[in-house]
């Protein structure tokens, strides 16, 4: 048999070899790095390994103490409103005081209705600072009314409160109210920008806050509302964080 008979033959079982060699590297990589495809850096890696941070805290609201008829003014957010002992209400605006815990659909929420101011509402961990840093991300149950969008505020460890791009809404009715729905932010694809905590409007860009040491977290509408009715107005029922944390 001749040198180039066998070369011809030995050609397809070389193929085979190799081939099955790439499969095997192939699949012997980790899930992450063959999903993304080779020559991934480290960082790049690391961010694919990472693991989104347990639930930091949940707040469903309760309906403060009364006495007589359940009006408006009784209605008011306040300390008492906050279910969760470990969390510390702070309202900003010159209208926040007309928050109102009402509710909808069998479960109550924090309505803006009456507010003729923009207002935020944040929520403090009385034992720890939040890292809002890699996948951290808040959920939300709202509803917004009539162009009203909610967006994520924190407050930074040296007090400065700043207002994130992305949104939490519901999709806008033709006719009537819109529908509750459940929503995420996450924060490490945001546009930040200070707000004022008197008039609680925008006043400049920030770039790259350090999110590692938040002291609270919370909403902002950033327009007044309309009172009651379909006017223009927020809804939140709950919230939910997950994100690391530091003791204070």
């Amino acid at each position: 048999m001749s040198r180039l008979t066998i070369q011809l033959l030995l050609a397809p079982m070389v193929f085979l070899i190799c081939g099955a060699q790439r499969i095997y590297a192939q699949e012997s990589a980790p899930p992450a790095a063959r999903a993304a495809g080779p020559g991934l850096s480290p960082e790049v890696l690391a961010e694919l390994r990472e693991v989104p941070p347990p639930m930091a805290f949940r707040e469903a609201w309760k309906q403060p103490p009364y006495t007589g008829r359940l009006t408006d003014p009784k209605r008011r957010v306040t300390q008492q409103a906050v279910s969760n002992p470990n969390l510390q209400l702070q309202l900003y605006g010159p209208d926040a005081q007309d928050v109102e815990v009402y509710d909808h659909y069998g479960q109550l929420d924090l309505w803006t209705g009456l507010t003729t101011s923009p207002v935020a509402v944040t929520l403090r961990d009385r034992n720890s600072y939040l890292d809002l840093t890699g996948l951290a991300a808040l959920r939300a149950r709202t509803r917004t009314e009539d162009l009203h969008v909610l967006h994520p505020v924190v407050k930074l460890a040296d007090g400065t409160l700043l207002v994130g791009s992305q949104t939490l809404s519901s999709p806008q009715p033709l006719m009537g109210g819109g529908d509750f729905v459940v929503s995420e932010v996450t924060f490490n694809a945001q546009r930040w920008f200070e707000l004022d905590p008197q008039k609680v409007v925008i006043r400049r860009e920030i770039k790259d806050p350090d999110l590692s040491r938040v002291d609270a977290i919370g909403f902002v509408d950033l327009m007044p509302s309309g009172g009651h009715g379909f006017s223009g107005c927020s809804n939140v029922s709950w919230m939910e964080l997950y994100a690391k944390t530091h003791p204070r």
